[in-house]
């Protein structure tokens, strides 16, 4: 039987295999080219740096020096650049808002040049600028003189100043330096290795032991008061929850970390904060604060929050920023239905603004809602009975669906009162914070100190909230809670701090 190849002629066959040998020639050649490119990019990845641009051949003479004439060139063109800028004209704003009051001011009189003997002053101009010194280290040095009786018989015996109270017994810290350590990490992300880096700048040796000492009996001092701020959170009607999750270096001989919970519980009628760490996300870690919890919790769609929202004393409330959040990720699903849900959220948080532009007080709140919301809310739950109907259960679309309708007596449960919030967005922005600072210290040393990171972090967010310097409360702090009563401890929230500043 005659092959398909021995059917071809001769002029055929030498096209094919001539045809072959082209192509080859040509992958070879694209192999080549390839493998050059591959050892290109190795070299500039992984090799040395002077090994980078060995063997280049386009190496360029560089000129160390501009000649007379360039030189000349450069400095009119410099001249003109700097009169360019002088004469610019103004940009057209309303002015630029006043300097703070409450800052200090070291003035500056600047008089004409030349003999003003013969002239007198008619007025004078005032201009301002903002200026900044930087931070500065110095040493308090306590100098406590001793007196003895002049009768040598006299039973009084020798006299000496009292120490004023430290914050850490013989060590070398004040609660100056201390607030400063504590205000740069949990504050301002600025991780302790890289605070040494300021401290080596000024000369000052300190030990990375040393540091982290010092941060950590810094915080213990704030333990009774955050003990306080813990029992006054669980008597709290209103509570918004949430949690997030910080690492944690359980063993440090192990590479990886525990996986930690923050359970953060914001009281908008309070505006207080107070995160807790526990070292997992199980129902059982928020028995520490909800035990025995009566009123209003407010959560996301978490299932470990049902059993707490579930019980005869406690009304549970959904959040609708998370409702909308399925929806608006599930357009490009259904755009159509997105749009539509959207919409009827849209319009139940126009309710909200207008409540907040008007300054309405609960009561007026709360009719504002049953007239406006109420309506939204009844038309959209029937609307997504129908949409359940049509949408199978599984797609994108039909997960929102689900989520609201499983949460629908949650998610309309705030307009049982007017003090509630539409949504739990408030102790969300309570948790970004630790999110940031995530990012610079990766990971707590233990579970001790993540929740001693917790008691910084409650306190701070109740400084941010009511407008409290965090420096200058924490230094307050420190100086004062060792001799302060217990009956007055609360004196020493950040809440109460706000006269003091």
């Amino acid at each position: 039987m005659e092959t398909s190849l021995e059917r071809l002629s001769k002029e055929q066959l030498i096209t094919l295999l001539g045809d072959r040998e082209r192509i080859i020639r040509e992958k070879e050649e694209e192999a080549t080219y390839l493998k050059s490119l591959v050892e290109k990019f190795r070299r500039l990845a992984f090799g040395q740096r002077r090994e980078r641009f060995e063997g280049s051949s386009d190496q360029m003479s560089l000129p160390f020096e501009a000649s007379a004439e360039k030189q000349q060139e450069q400095a009119a063109e410099f001249e003109k650049k700097k009169e360019r800028l002088r004469s610019a004209k103004k940009t057209s704003h309303r002015g630029r808002r006043p300097l703070p009051e409450h800052l200090p001011v070291e003035e500056v009189e600047l008089y004409p040049d030349g003999d003003l003997s013969e002239m007198v002053c008619i007025g004078k101009e005032v201009t301002e600028e903002l200026d900044f010194v930087p931070a500065k280290f110095f040493i308090k040095r306590f100098i406590r003189y001793k007196y003895a009786p002049k009768d040598k018989f006299s039973e009084n015996g020798v006299k000496i100043a009292l120490l004023p109270t430290r914050v850490i017994d013989k060590g070398i810290p004040s609660a100056g330096l201390l607030a400063h350590i504590l205000v740069g990490k949990y504050m301002d992300h600025l991780p302790l290795y890289r605070q040494i880096q300021q401290f080596k700048r000024e000369k000052i040796p300190i030990a990375p032991s040393t540091i982290e000492g010092w941060a950590r009996q810094g915080l213990e001092r704030l333990e009774p008061l955050y003990d306080c701020l813990l029992e006054d959170t669980k008597s709290m009607g209103y509570l918004q929850a949430d949690e997030t999750t910080i690492k944690v270096l359980e063993n440090p001989g192990k590479k990886s970390c525990h996986l930690g919970y923050y359970w953060v519980y914001h009281s908008p009628l309070n505006d207080t904060v107070l995160f807790d760490y526990r070292p997992t996300r199980a129902a059982k870690s928020m028995e520490n604060m909800l035990s025995g919890f009566k009123g209003y919790l407010q959560t996301d769609g978490y299932p470990g929050y049902k059993k707490t929202g579930a019980r005869k004393d406690v009304i549970h409330l959904a959040c609708w920023a998370h409702a909308r959040r399925e929806f608006f990720e599930a357009m490009s699903n259904n755009e159509k239905t997105a749009q539509q849900a959207l919409t009827y959220i849209g319009q139940l948080y126009q309710v909200e603004r207008e409540a907040k532009e008007k300054s309405l007080d609960p009561v007026a709140r709360k009719a504002l809602r049953l007239e406006r919301s109420l309506p939204v809310i009844n038309e959209m739950a029937a609307w997504i009975k129908e949409q359940l109907v049509i949408i199978k259960p599984r797609e994108a679309m039909g997960k929102a669906l689900l989520y609201s309708a499983n949460r629908w007596a949650e998610l309309s449960n705030y307009l049982h009162d007017g003090r509630l919030e539409i949504d739990n967005n408030l102790v969300e922005n309570a948790i970004r914070p630790v999110a940031l600072g995530r990012k610079n210290y990766l990971f707590a040393g233990s579970h001790a100190s993540a929740q001693r990171a917790a008691m910084i972090y409650s306190f701070f967010s109740i400084c941010k909230k009511y407008d409290v310097n965090p420096f200058k409360w924490l230094k307050y702090t420190l100086e004062n809670i060792m001799q302060t009563n217990h009956k007055n401890v609360r004196d020493l929230y950040p809440q109460n701090f706000k006269n003091k500043a």
